[in-house]
C-alpha cells in the first residue's frame, strides 16, 4: 500500500511500470527516500528509453547517502540527464537501440537488421571509433552522473576491430588530446600471490572453490629445485569473466587467509595470441617442469630421437628446443608431452613467437607496482 501511495505521487508511474525486483527494491526506502529516487529517475530522461535504469538510480541513491552528498530524506544532487531529442534523432536515423544503466550506455547489440550470433572474443575495442559496430558502451560514474573517460566498441568481427586499432590508436581527436585504442581482453584469471608453498593443485582447488564459485582451473608452477612445492603464487582460472570478478572482490578483500597466509590477487596479464599463420609456422618447442638434474643434453638426447635439433636451450626449469622442420616438432610434442625425465612429466608445447620486449617490460613493471602497492595497504 505504502508503495502505491508513493507511485501516485509521482503522477507518472503506475504500479504496472516497475517489475517485482523494482517494487522489492522500493520497500528498503523510507518514503521521503523513495520519493526522492522516483523524482530523479523522471527528471534523468531515462524512461523514454527503458526501465532498467530504475534500479541502477536506488543503487546510486544508496551510495551518495553514504557518502554524504545526500541526506536520507532529500532529493539527491544530480546532473542533467541526457538530451532526449538529440538522442532520439540518433537512434530514428541509425535504428540502433539505446540501453541505460546506472554504470554505462550501451548503444546497439545487435545492430539493426543483423543475422547471426554475436561476435565472439577479441571483436571489442576501447575507446571511440567510426565504423560500423555491434554495440558501443559508454562507462559511467554513477556518483558524478559523468563519463569515466573511455567506452567499449563491440565490432561483429575480428579483423574489423583490428583495423580500427591500426587507424585510430593516437589518432588526434582535437589538439593536444590523442585517443588510445586497442583490443579489450575479456579476461578470465586471477593472480594470487603469497601463496603458501608446500600446497598442490587439488588442495588449491578445494581452497578457492570454498569462496567463489565458477573455478575451472589451478594453474602452479613448481620449483625447479622440489618439484613437490610450487612458487608461492598460482593462477585461477574461472569460467566467465563475472565469475572471475566476483572472485577478485571477495579474495581481495584482506579478510581472507590462505592457511593463515594474506594472499595478494589481482587481473592476470593477458597475453598477446598469435594468429593462426603465424603459429603455423612454429618449429620450436617449449618444454616445462623440468628437474634440476636434468640437462641440454639430456633433452637433445630425448627429442633428437624425432628429427634434426638445431638448438637446446635450459633456463631453470624451462627449455626451448629448436628443429630443423616443423613437421618433427609437431611429432616430438605428440610423442613426447607427458614422458617421465628424470623424475617429473615433460609438459611440451609449441612455442610462442618472442612478444615486443619493451611491451613485456611494462607489464612486468606495472605487476610490480600494483605487488607493492598491496603489500603497503595491508
Amino acid at each position: 500500500m505504502a508503495n502505491w501511495t508513493i507511485l501516485n505521487h509521482t503522477g507518472k508511474l503506475s504500479h504496472e511500470d516497475l517489475d517485482q525486483r523494482a517494487l522489492d527494491a522500493l520497500k528498503e526506502f523510507p518514503v521521503e527516500g523513495a520519493l526522492a529516487v522516483l523524482k530523479q529517475f523522471l527528471e534523468s530522461n531515462l524512461v523514454i528509453f527503458s526501465l532498467n535504469p530504475y534500479i541502477g538510480v536506488m543503487k546510486t541513491y544508496r551510495q551518495k547517502s553514504r557518502a554524504g552528498v545526500v541526506n536520507s530524506g532529500s532529493a539527491p544532487i544530480h546532473t542533467k540527464g541526457p538530451d532526449e531529442d538529440r538522442i532520439r534523432e540518433i537512434l530514428d536515423r541509425t535504428g540502433y537501440s539505446l540501453d541505460v544503466t546506472t554504470g554505462q550506455r550501451k548503444y546497439g547489440g545487435p545492430p539493426p537488421n543483423w543475422v547471426g550470433d554475436a561476435p565472439g572474443a577479441g571483436c571489442e575495442v576501447i575507446q571511440l571509433v567510426k565504423r560500423y559496430i555491434w554495440d558501443l558502451r559508454l562507462m559511467m560514474d554513477p556518483m558524478s552522473g559523468l563519463n569515466r573517460g573511455y567506452a567499449f566498441i563491440t565490432f561483429t568481427n575480428r579483423d574489423e576491430a583490428q583495423e580500427a586499432v591500426n587507424q585510430l590508436n593516437d589518432f588526434e581527436i582535437r589538439k593536444g588530446k590523442k585517443l588510445g585504442v586497442t583490443i579489450s581482453f575479456n579476461n578470465h584469471r586471477l593472480f594470487v600471490g603469497n601463496i603458501p608453498k608446500n600446497r598442490d593443485k587439488e588442495e588449491l582447488m578445494e581452497e578457492f572453490t570454498k569462496h567463489a564459485p565458477g573455478l575451472c582451473e589451478v594453474i602452479i608452477y613448481s620449483s625447479p629445485d622440489d618439484k613437490k612445492k610450487n612458487r608461492g603464487f598460482c593462477f585461477l582460472e574461472y569460467d566467465s569473466h563475472k565469475a572471475a570478478s566476483l572472485a577478485k572482490r571477495r579474495l581481495g578483500t584482506g579478510r581472507i587467509k590462505v592457511w593463515s597466509c594474506d594472499i595478494i590477487v589481482d587481473w592476470a596479464d593477458p597475453q598477446d595470441e598469435p594468429d593462426e599463420y603465424t603459429m603455423a609456422k612454429v618449429r620450436v618447442l617449449y618444454c616445462r617442469n623440468l628437474t634440476a638434474q636434468v640437462t641440454e643434453d639430456d633433452l637433445r638426447d630425448c627429442f633428437q630421437e624425432f628429427g634434426t635439433v638445431e638448438r637446446v636451450k635450459k633456463i631453470k626449469d624451462y627449455a626451448f628446443i629448436h628443429y630443423e622442420d616443423r613437421e618433427q616438432a609437431v611429432q616430438a610434442l605428440d610423442k613426447l608431452n607427458g614422458r617421465d625425465l628424470c623424475g617429473a612429466a615433460l609438459e611440451i608445447s609449441l612455442a610462442k613467437p618472442p612478444s615486443d620486449k619493451k611491451k613485456k617490460e611494462d607489464i612486468l613493471r606495472k605487476r610490480e607496482q600494483r605487488m607493492m602497492q598491496a603489500m603497503a595497504e595491508r
